[in-house]
């Protein structure tokens, strides 16, 4: 895990080049605190310069970045592990290895198969070569975008970072905020796909690559892995199947131990976390585990962890538990928060992410945790509502009685539910809706929320869960679940590895019948999941079929009063602040303010008006950090 970040240019001296990227390499030092290096590259028609920052976790003594082949000078810096490394560098003894790690072993597989390489990593990466024969440079980026990669294009140079701070530092361009994705935020709390809030930076989208021409200037962008989930096995039985999930589940968790640090795991009450935690438990029975608390009992899981604990002690008898308390003075923390993440997010996770991250860095460099499940298996309750409308029809009076009981959120979903797949996803993720954007923006707004280069393949012929996961892992997955880990937990200088996202088990899970992923006739999500956990004695009972809690904060409760806020947060709420940046309507926001209620709210409401509050708050620190005073 490391920070990269590199320069193209036909017209900047050698000198500059190297000012430019040891400057890039400082702003990120935090994802790389134990090395930094930078290179530079000569080429017929200018320079190539590629910068590292490292942290040590595999080959700690010859695993520093660039790597340059001696045989054809090609080189390459990557971020992130690809933890298949044993296997593949098996197939290719013969090469010149400089080192005893991962990242030579792509280097090599691209020499020897091209393009082609992505398709055998399995792994976490972003990364990029530099091929001098073709004279090309090559970013790659994983399947599910689990490592960033930023890129621009300004003043004939040509930049690429593991975040945006170093592009706009190192690019010398002033910055200018990308006005026709600030409604976007407002839709979904984040801005999916290729854009950024930045003008003119963008992310290369997960699973894709992108060939940049050195004698032309010219570069295209392909995408080299699609999420399909078009094709179900029908054949499979659900023992079969839990037999197969098993297999790989447990190969996912044990190549991602693969490290020369301490490993250690974040862990909260809910089945994901639990079960990655008790498999390295027993790889690894002194592991440290990491979870938040909180004081409000609806919000707060550590109960189930203990008794998680307690029920499983002889397999946790010597690991070391370190809990820490997430409360309303960790709203102080927002601003450094907003400053790391560096593009507008607003959902509370946030804050006990950064909070564990950190309790986490102080003992170990490396942490398992349980992000992609949801996504992959269906764990939110809204797939579960999205099966029961897609069956509804052709229930009995009496099942739909039943389920109208159990979703009274389905009759008034039923009555505007869109036909087309994408349609029905905006409006499941809908902050503000248009009227609404109308008002805080105090005037119309355009409406261009599909954002077609981050949809996913779909051919029609997808079950509506399906279509469903597949738009998740393609909008929601990358650009909120992943980037809030990555950004949060390399503030403090710590990997976080995620078994759930082994491309393999997401492969396997979308050949699946969509009732071994939700079971609506037993109200479950993550279906085969629970099933096989219980069945090969990973979880407990009681564990794996615990009713999924989402992993937030009680933000309606700590913005009820709005005098007891943070002095900076008063002052976006009840100040001048929004008036003087003049992008929001002040008096909508402040009506908005004077309504904010805890009437009704819980860990499972996904839209309140302090979720919208909480979100003028995000937007206005961010625009304030980077755009304002």
């Amino acid at each position: 895990m490391c920070g990269i970040h590199g320069i193209i240019s036909q017209t900047l001296g050698k000198d500059e080049i190297q000012k430019r990227l040891s400057d890039m390499g400082d702003i990120q030092r935090h994802r790389g605190p134990d090395d930094k290096q930078e290179i530079i590259y000569t080429t017929q028609t200018g320079r190539v310069g590629f910068g590292f920052v490292r942290l040590s976790i595999l080959d700690l003594e010859t695993g520093m970045q660039p790597i340059q082949c001696p045989l054809d000078q090609s080189a390459i810096i990557c971020n992130g592990q690809i933890y298949n490394y044993i296997e593949l560098k098996s197939e290719i003894k013969d090469q010149p290895f400089l080192s005893k790690g991962d990242i030579e072993v792509a280097l090599h597989l691209y020499r020897i198969k091209g393009i082609d390489f992505l398709n055998d990593l399995n792994g976490m990466y972003a990364g990029a070569i530099f091929d001098k024969q073709k004279e090309k440079l090559i970013l790659f980026r994983d399947r599910f975008g689990i490592k960033p990669l930023y890129y621009t294009q300004r003043d004939n140079q040509f930049l690429f970072s593991s975040e945006v701070k170093p592009l706009l530092k190192g690019s010398g361009s002033s910055k200018q905020i990308n006005k026709s994705r600030i409604s976007t935020f407002f839709t979904y709390r984040y801005v999916p796909g290729e854009e950024t809030m930045f003008q003119g930076i963008k992310r290369l989208l997960p699973g894709h690559f992108l060939e940049y021409d050195l004698r032309t200037g010219d570069f295209r962008i392909e995408r080299y892995w699609e999420y399909r989930l078009d094709r179900i096995n029908d054949t499979l039985s659900l023992d079969e199947a839990s037999e197969k999930f098993y297999q790989l589940f447990v190969d996912a968790v044990k190549i991602r131990l693969r490290a020369d640090v301490e490993v250690g795991c974040l862990l909260s009450g809910g089945i994901d976390s639990s079960a990655v935690s008790a498999q390295v438990a027993k790889q690894s029975p002194s592991c440290k585990l990491f979870t938040m608390a909180f004081d409000e009992d609806l919000y707060n899981e550590l109960p189930s962890v203990k008794r998680f604990l307690a029920t499983n002690s002889k397999r946790f008898k010597s690991t070391d538990h370190k809990v820490k308390l997430c409360g309303k003075e960790t709203l102080d923390r927002i601003f450094d928060i907003v400053r790391s993440i560096e593009e507008p997010i607003s959902l509370g996770a946030v804050l006990p992410t950064e909070q564990v991250c950190q309790l986490a860095s102080e003992h170990v460099k490396v942490v398992l945790t349980g992000e992609g499940a949801d996504e992959i298996f269906g764990g939110y309750r809204k797939f579960l509502l999205e099966m029961a409308a897609s069956q509804y029809d052709k229930l009995t009076k009496e099942e739909q009685l039943e389920i109208d009981t159990f979703f009274p959120e389905l009759a008034p979903y039923l009555a505007i539910r869109d036909t087309d797949p994408v349609r029905r996803y905006i409006q499941s993720e809908l902050l503000f809706n248009s009227n609404e954007l109308e008002e805080l923006f105090g005037q119309k707004q355009f409406e261009d929320f599909q954002l077609e280069e981050a949809l996913p393949i779909l051919n029609g012929s997808e079950h509506p869960l399906n279509a469903a996961l597949a738009v998740e892992s393609r909008f929601r997955l990358p650009d909120y679940v992943i980037l809030r880990l990555d950004k949060l937990s390399m503030k403090y200088s710590l990997e976080a590895r995620t078994p759930f996202l082994d491309y393999r088990l997401a492969e396997f899970a979308a050949t699946l019948p969509v009732e071994f992923k939700v079971n609506l006739k037993e109200r479950k999500e993550k279906y085969l999941c629970r099933y096989a956990f219980e069945k090969y004695s990973v979880l407990d009972i009681e564990t794996a079929h615990r009713v999924k809690q989402p992993f937030t904060i009680p933000i309606a409760d700590w913005l009820t009063d709005p005098k007891s806020l943070p002095d900076f947060m008063q002052e976006i709420l009840l100040g001048d602040v929004v008036k003087q940046q003049g992008i929001l309507d002040d008096a909508f926001v402040k009506k908005m303010v004077g309504t904010i209620s805890t009437e009704g709210i819980g860990p499972q409401t996904l839209v309140s008006t302090a979720d919208r509050v909480f979100a003028i708050v995000m937007f206005t620190l961010w625009y304030d950090e980077f755009f304002g005073r």
